[in-house]
């Protein structure tokens, strides 16, 4: 295939925000010797490993950990390689790729002994797998910022990490399935879940840790928060996500590790420079929305490559109660509101999971490339009609609960032989639970 026919970088920013980046294109089967090869030398030596997400939260629990380590890298050559982005005429636009840290080449050869190996919920198992095979016996490790939807998917793959480990601690404030986190807890992991509508797993992972950090860690950890669980008090915490996304993880670790949430002017620099094209894919996806009435929520629809949280944001000051982004890559961003809080459980029925108020997902709907074909011609129909009928079970499920609540907690009178009224309500007291 011509290389020119999957590199978007030269296309009108409207047909560019309709294709996935290049990534995409590259195929699975080919990564997986790429994916051995970057896990082996990331552990080889490491006495500690962090499995993490490599989001903002996930990458600011690994911060505390080299810090708590004394393993951090030195930020300077850090700083330089940014200077030589901004300088470069070909770097890439906010919709590209995020950087690659085997790409990533350090001026001085750094290595932390607190390895970084960047995961997703969609390749955990394997990433544990790798640790498993290539970590030195005895290593202690981490796994910060990932939730399993069953226990059966990592089960094999963290009993072999644990009888390669010294120890497995597990922080986390996703929504996890009871039976779950009992199974991970019956294994030997030391499982820190917090409360998803309070707490980030940076938060988790600083209050779980027994070390005295200084007040910037403290302060990453709130900013980190503030964007996790959409509460958009503090504008740094904008600048953390878009920054963790744009850069490789080793960068954006080394630089909150050194400076907190408040990020060194080059940094800010970099960001401003790349957010010109990103504000632009946010307005042309807001411009594709469709809003439609499910049950009894209002759903803003849209389709593009763009920042999902921006244009859920957008959706929202136009009245709807919850937004759903589908990507050009085939998955989904479903956000919700104070009126919306079930978007874990509309995911959960499309291949996804999350949280109340955000969750993903990627419909199982693709079987080869004339269905992606049809995903980018159709901007999305095919997963926005499953995502949208998933809303529906949702709202009836949601429905058929209230009555039964309402049923439930309905005090009955009757007239007893007497005449009195005789009042039912004391069920309560029996046991019955009419509060859900």
């Amino acid at each position: 295939m011509d290389d020119d026919l999957i590199d978007s970088s030269s296309l009108s920013l409207s047909r560019k925000s309709l294709l996935p980046g290049t990534g995409f294109f590259y195929p699975d089967s080919l990564d997986d010797d790429r994916d051995d090869e970057r896990v082996q030398e990331a552990v080889d030596g490491a006495e500690v490993v962090v499995i993490a997400d490599s989001d903002a939260d996930g990458l600011g629990c690994v911060a505390l950990l080299r810090e708590m380590y004394d393993a951090a890298l030195d930020v300077e050559p850090f700083e330089e390689d940014i200077a030589e982005r901004l300088a470069s005429e070909g770097r890439p636009t906010p919709d590209e790729e995020p950087l690659d840290d085997e790409d990533e080449e350090d001026e001085d050869g750094q290595e932390s002994p607190v390895a970084l190996v960047g995961a997703s919920p969609h390749n955990l198992e394997d990433e544990m797998a790798r640790v498993a095979e290539f970590a030195d016996e005895g290593v202690d490790v981490y796994i910060c910022d990932l939730c399993p939807d069953r226990y059966k998917y990592v089960e094999e793959e963290l009993n072999d990490l644990l009888a390669r480990a010294s120890s497995v601690r597990w922080f986390d404030h996703h929504q996890w399935r009871d039976e779950v986190a009992a199974a991970v807890r019956a294994a030997g992991v030391d499982l820190v879940v917090g409360d998803s509508d309070e707490e980030c797993t940076t938060d988790v992972a600083l209050r779980s840790l027994d070390y005295d950090f200084d007040a910037k860690f403290t302060d990453l950890a709130v900013v980190t928060r503030d964007h996790d669980l959409w509460l958009r008090e503090d504008p740094r915490s904008d600048d953390l996500a878009d920054y963790a996304y744009w850069t490789s993880s080793e960068e954006y670790v080394t630089i909150v590790g050194a400076y907190g949430a408040d990020l060194p002017d080059i940094v800010e620099e970099y960001i401003a420079e790349r957010r010109v094209e990103k504000e632009q894919l946010i307005d042309l996806a807001v411009s594709r929305a469709e809003i439609k009435q499910v049950g009894p929520w209002t759903v803003g629809v849209t389709y593009g490559r763009c920042s999902q949280n921006e244009v859920a944001e957008a959706l929202r000051e136009q009245g709807t109660d919850a937004a759903v982004i589908v990507k050009p890559a085939g998955s989904a961003s479903i956000r919700g509101t104070d009126g919306f809080e079930h978007c874990h459980e509309v995911a959960g029925q499309v291949n996804g999971g999350g949280h109340p108020k955000a969750a993903g997902c990627k419909p199982d709907i693709y079987d080869d490339m004339l269905d992606y074909a049809h995903h980018w011609s159709t901007q999305g129909s095919a997963a926005k009609r499953v995502i949208l009928a998933a809303f529906e079970r949702v709202a009836e499920e949601v429905e058929a609960a209230e009555e039964v609540e309402e049923t439930e907690g309905d005090v009955v009178d009757d007239e007893g032989p007497d005449g009195d009224d005789v009042d039912d309500g004391e069920a309560d007291d029996e046991g019955i639970d009419t509060e859900r």
